[in-house]
């Protein structure tokens, strides 16, 4: 069995192990358009795009429900001309209620080939956390609750995690750790506020062609959080004549979403997703709201410049790849 068949095999026997013993619920921030954000959690994807690329993305979510969660993200995926290696970048701001998180952090990554077409990459990250509570935002004075008293609290920590990714042309699987660092704090109530245990993700996708015009791409995200259920993110997307991209996702008791999308330019990606609720919040939210906007900028790496073909001058030309992640 060839090296690369193995290890994406022993993916897909994790992946099915961690799903087939899960109960679910659900973790911040979080994405639906979690495949056009894959850098912003594993840094082993960044040095693995033909080209920089830029992203913005918004998400407001449980629309009518007074202090819910509004992400904002700003990321940047580079590859290095030696197609081996990539830079990254990161800052996230998450909203909830009275507490505000600032993430950012910077990424690298290091690849290797398994075979001509298949690629192993490896990545660290490192950055902080500022955590900002203001209670004065809302009525949460309680005489037995300390923390709630404090009508300000600001908390900076730092982080550092890893990930591997591991793609060709048409799938990719990878799994990260997005922070090592964990019980920096020995306050229960400050620690349930902000990010202070492992959390890990699990993420694989494929792109089949379903004719010239029309591909189709499964996806899914799994992802553990110390303490906390699983949560399982498992969305279809169709790519047709390489412009529109519409499709379904699903998170495990918890949302049903609709996806699309337009290839603007070649320079430009435009993305929007609607989660309807499924659980028992259905009944006080509108649903959530997400929009991604991405940028690609510049020429391509030396990473695949073995699968060039030549046109009828004979001159060499870029195929293109049928990755839409």
């Amino acid at each position: 069995m060839a090296l690369d068949t193995y290890i994406k095999n022993l993916f897909y026997l994790i992946i099915v192990l961690t799903c087939s013993t899960m109960t679910y619920g659900q973790l911040e921030p979080q994405y639906t358009q979690y495949m056009y954000n894959i850098g912003s959690f594993n840094p082993g994807y960044v040095g693995s795009v033909e080209k920089a690329e830029i992203a913005a993305m918004y998400r407001a979510q449980w629309i009518d429900i007074d202090g819910a969660p509004r992400t904002l993200r700003f990321g940047a995926n580079i590859p290095m001309a030696n197609g081996k290696n990539g830079l990254g970048f990161n800052v996230i701001s998450d909203q909830l209620g009275p507490t505000s998180q600032t993430f950012f952090d910077a990424s690298y990554s290091f690849q290797v080939n398994l075979s001509a077409d298949t690629y192993l990459s490896f990545g660290v990250d490192a950055g902080g956390g500022i955590l900002d509570i203001d209670f004065t935002k809302g009525n949460f004075q309680d005489p037995n609750e300390p923390l709630l008293n404090t009508t300000v609290f600001n908390k900076f920590y730092p982080t550092v995690g890893a990930g591997i990714f591991m793609y060709a042309e048409d799938w990719y699987l990878g799994a990260s750790v997005p922070n090592f660092l964990t019980g920096i704090t020995k306050d229960e109530e400050v620690a349930a506020l902000f990010n202070d245990r492992v959390q890990v993700h699990l993420i694989g996708g494929a792109v089949l062609d379903l004719g010239d015009q029309f591909k189709f791409k499964p996806a899914l995200l799994a992802s553990y959080f110390e303490g906390l259920p699983f949560r399982l993110d498992i969305s279809a997307n169709f790519l047709f004549n390489d412009i529109f991209t519409f499709g379904a996702g699903y998170r495990i008791d918890n949302a049903l979403s609709g996806l699309a999308g337009v290839q603007i330019s070649s320079g430009m990606f435009l993305g929007y997703s609607y989660d309807y609720s499924t659980n028992a919040l259905a009944q006080y939210n509108q649903g959530s709201h997400e929009v991604i906007l991405k940028f690609y900028l510049g020429e391509g790496g030396n990473r695949g410049k073995q699968n060039r073909s030549k046109n009828k001058k004979g001159k060499p030309e870029q195929i293109d790849s049928p990755r839409f992640f």
